[in-house]
């Protein structure tokens, strides 16, 4: 059976003027006015001439990638229940699970742009509060590189698979991990804020708490898949919990990528700013049909995709072997504490 996945990039896929074309869809102009004043953003000028300082700050990009990416959304599938409707599944990269979320149903689309406008601010906040970064790491053995982002007393925030991963933690810590890389490993700094996904984020996680306490999430209306370990969350309660938590917690793409293969994923389109989750798709899940929609020209492919591999009624949305209830708890163990 065909499996068409829904796939929303993280906060460092965004570049200079990408919601430029997409400005001339009839509507979107419309729809990012009226997120610009939930959000309290000028989102149209960000996405398309303000300059990639201004679009670097966390307090910015992440409501500017979840909004992007609903726009193209709306775009791709006709509307966002039709989002849901049709794909097989859905999963964001970090912010990205935001989109994911709404996508599937389980935030409305202002819920979940006030959700990543707080996100972006308490994140910021936090991460203003001590020198802390992220560094890329590239290659080398996995057990080797492990231990020694261990060793720096750093934490693995981001495991992407196909050899990625992500240290990230103190200035001080980073560069004695730059001076002692592990074997064979290539070590690049990111241009971040601070170390997200780790335990300097803890002050966000106290702010996101507070303010889900008072939301009221819908369980998801297709599969949904969550960072923290790959798990289908059945539960927009729980969802909404993992939300949260996931700030301070590592981002486990290595553990989502393994649940589309066990779905038996087809293709995949990612939204705008579309590009990074193909890339590591094209290397992890080979033969699988892949489009990063990335400007309006792209919507006839998307549309192709959708002939051919969407479903016409909501998959089950935990059912099958990956569930959140039924899936191993052993790829756990990289989670920080949250």
């Amino acid at each position: 059976m065909d499996v068409l996945v829904t796939l929303a990039p993280g906060q460092g896929a965004q570049v200079p003027g990408f919601l430029s074309p997409w400005l001339d869809l009839p509507g979107v102009a419309d729809r990012l006015g009226w997120w610009s004043a939930v959000t309290g953003l000028d989102l149209v000028r960000y996405g398309t001439t303000a300059e990639a300082e201004e679009i670097r700050d966390t307090a910015v990009a992440q409501p500017l990638l979840v909004s992007a990416g609903l726009a193209a959304a709306e775009a791709v599938f006709g509307g966002l229940p039709e989002a849901a409707g049709r794909s097989g599944a859905v999963a964001g990269h970090s912010v990205g699970e935001l989109t994911a979320a709404a996508l599937a149903g389980v935030l409305s689309p202002e819920a979940a742009l006030v959700f990543v406008r707080e996100r972006g601010r308490g994140m910021a906040e936090a991460a203003a509060k001590a020198e802390t970064g992220m560094t890329a790491v590239l290659g080398g053995d996995r057990d080797e590189v492990l231990a020694a982002i261990e060793r720096h007393g750093l934490t693995p925030a981001n495991d992407n698979g196909s050899g990625q991963l992500v240290a990230a933690g103190s200035a001080e810590g980073l560069a004695a991990f730059m001076a002692d890389p592990p074997p064979r490993a290539r070590l690049r700094a990111l241009p971040v804020a601070g170390a997200f996904h780790t335990e300097h984020m803890a002050p966000a996680v106290e702010r996101l708490a507070s303010l889900a306490a008072g939301m009221a999430p819908a369980d998801p209306a297709t599969r949904l898949l969550s960072n923290r370990d790959g798990a289908v969350v059945d539960s927009g309660r729980e969802l909404l919990e993992r939300l949260v938590r996931q700030v301070s917690s590592p981002v486990r793409w290595d553990l989502c990528t393994e649940t589309l293969r066990a779905l038996g994923v087809t293709a995949i389109i990612e939204l705008p700013p579309a590009g990074t989750l193909v890339g590591l798709a094209k290397r992890a899940l080979p033969g699988v049909e892949l489009l990063a929609c990335k400007t309006p020209d792209d919507l006839d492919r998307a549309h192709e995709l959708l002939a051919r591999h969407a479903v016409a009624e909501p998959p089950p949305a935990g059912g099958g072997p990956v569930a959140a209830s039924h899936r191993p708890t052993a790829h756990a163990t990289q989670e920080g504490s949250a």
